[in-house]
């Protein structure tokens, strides 16, 4: 127990240090579990246990989120699958290259092996494209969804090897895993009734945990039976729910399988300069999928943002080792030696992916020459017609806002969005409303509108840093008409003004005085 609780400090301090240096915890839970292994210790059953629960949340989650309509755009499906063909052939060949030039650990690989170390190698990171698009509140963007479509895709080879890894045949009792089909909804309703607190997070993980024995029970994976069972709800109008409540118990969980894997062997020299050498090879991945995605028709700014967000190695990686060096495939040093990887890829990618957008403006001109002559629809010009009034963010604040003014002014305006979803159900119910991500250098030269006719901005969208980059942008093209914000925070307040607008909503205050004024309408005055 006491092993425990120090591994699990150590963790936090090293967690601790790795976000205030701006990188994901996760790297700074590898490290933890070196240090620990240094210092004598040796994973313990809790932490085997935790790492366990972790990747069979983790799979449930992937789950919950499978939008298979998302999945079957070539721009998800056709590049997953030929960047991880070419990244598997790429990464054999310099493996090879390296053992043939007599790197020590290479130089005695087969075929096999190589491809099975290629195969781990080719993922890109779920965990660290999440958080990252998280932070920058880019989930929905359309580069965001892309990239986690592509991640999917990923996952589910992934998962798919594991499954098929063990080389056990399924006992006739897995037929009666077909219930599910009838059973889902049953699982809809169960998901409904259990509220909005801790009996959904309950819910979920009852059928993440208990599913997955269920599925080992009849000799089939429990990984992959996690996966299923989160695909059984992805289409519940509640799944983004659950996955958010049980993101935090993923997320802990996982920090033990980060311990056990930096308790699993020494941390070498010769591990540290191996994964210096692999890590040569993520430019290339990411400069592939760039190319790739150019080629499917979207821009350069969407493609390199994507490629960004997947130029790293991943946490399905290890778990593929891990299951390798269980049955005998591959060497216990390679474990280390992925693990270093990944976090020296993370250590990179980290900063630039905070930098992308101004990566981006600098190098627009030559990014743009790899664009195909013919772009998505989602991606061409936007011309809105004549408008007096626009609205960015059509969210609730923005869409009641919308129907307010349209009541008092007529149809001189207009809503944009990133999300095309929102965007169809605006447009459905007749509103005025375009798709477009303020974020987008390339929006701004794509929204053509007369900036003289416009008497009225309003800046409804959730993020401040949304906010602040369209004031600042909508200046510097000269709008000189009255722009107003929503903010959370009284020096959001502030930052907004600076930035140039000319009032700013503070959207907790004002919305409880509004509520004050309208339950105080019809009593009786003193």
């Amino acid at each position: 127990m006491y092993a425990d609780i120090i591994a699990v400090g150590v963790a936090f301090l090293f967690g601790l240090g790795s976000r205030l240096a701006g990188l994901p915890p996760l790297v700074g839970y590898l490290i933890a579990g070196f240090v620990l292994y240094g210092a004598g210790m040796q994973a313990t059953v809790t932490l085997r246990e935790f790492a366990d629960i972790g990747v069979t949340l983790l799979l449930f989650t992937i789950g919950l989120k499978l939008r298979v309509g998302n999945l079957l755009m070539p721009q998800v499906w056709a590049v997953a699958s030929l960047h991880m063909l070419a990244a598997v052939v790429l990464l054999v060949a310099f493996l090879l290259g390296l053992g043939f030039v007599g790197v020590p650990v290479l130089a005695g690989l087969d075929i096999q092996q190589t491809a099975l170390i290629a195969f781990a190698l080719s993922f890109s990171s779920t965990v660290f494209a999440v958080k990252v698009l998280e932070e920058k509140g880019e989930m929905d963007a359309v580069y965001g969804r892309i990239a986690i479509g592509i991640l999917i895709i990923q996952d589910i080879a992934a998962v798919i090897f594991l499954a098929v890894s063990t080389g056990k045949m399924p006992s006739l009792w897995a037929l009666s895993l077909l219930l599910l089909i009838p059973l889902r909804p049953v699982l809809f309703k169960a998901l409904d009734r259990s509220g909005h607190g801790e009996l959904m997070v309950l819910f979920g993980l009852s059928l993440a945990l208990g599913g997955a024995k269920v599925f080992e029970m009849v000799g089939v994976k429990g990984d992959l039976g996690a996966l299923i069972l989160g695909l059984s709800l992805a289409a519940s109008p509640r799944s983004s729910e659950l996955a958010r409540h049980l993101l935090g118990f993923k997320d802990l969980f996982l920090v033990g399988f980060f311990l056990v894997i930096g308790l699993s062997g020494p941390l070498s020299l010769q591990a540290v300069g191996i994964a210096l050498l692999l890590v040569i090879v993520v430019p290339l991945k990411m400069a592939f999928f760039f190319w790739l995605l150019a080629r499917f028709q979207l821009r350069a700014r969407t493609s390199l943002l994507t490629s960004l967000s997947l130029a790293n190695y991943s946490e399905f990686g290890l778990i593929v080792a891990v299951l390798a060096i269980a049955n005998g495939w591959m060497s216990g040093d390679w474990l280390i030696i992925i693990a270093v990887a990944l976090s020296i890829s993370f250590i990179i990618a980290a900063p630039i992916n905070s930098a992308a957008h101004k990566l981006y403006s600098r190098f627009r001109k030559p990014l743009q020459r790899f664009e195909t002559a013919s772009l998505l629809p989602s991606e061409q010009l936007i011309s809105p017609g004549d408008v007096s009034v626009i609205i960015f963010g059509m969210g609730r604040v923005g869409s009641g806002a919308y129907d307010e003014i349209r009541q008092r002014f007529g149809d001189a305006l207009l809503g944009v969005d990133f999300d095309k979803y929102t965007v169809d159900m605006h447009r459905d119910a007749g509103r005025n409303v375009v798709r477009g991500s303020v974020t987008d250098p390339d929006f701004w030269e794509r929204f053509q509108i007369d900036h003289s006719v416009i008497n009225l901005v309003m800046l409804a969208m959730p993020n401040q840093q949304e906010n602040l980059y369209a004031v600042s942008q909508l200046r510097k093209l000269g709008y000189k008409g009255k722009l107003t914000a929503i903010a959370k925070y009284p020096d959001d307040i502030e930052d907004l003004k600076r930035a140039g607008a000319d009032s700013v909503f503070n959207l907790y205050a004002e919305a409880g005085a509004g509520f004050a004024d309208n339950a105080c309408a019809d009593l009786p005055l003193r």
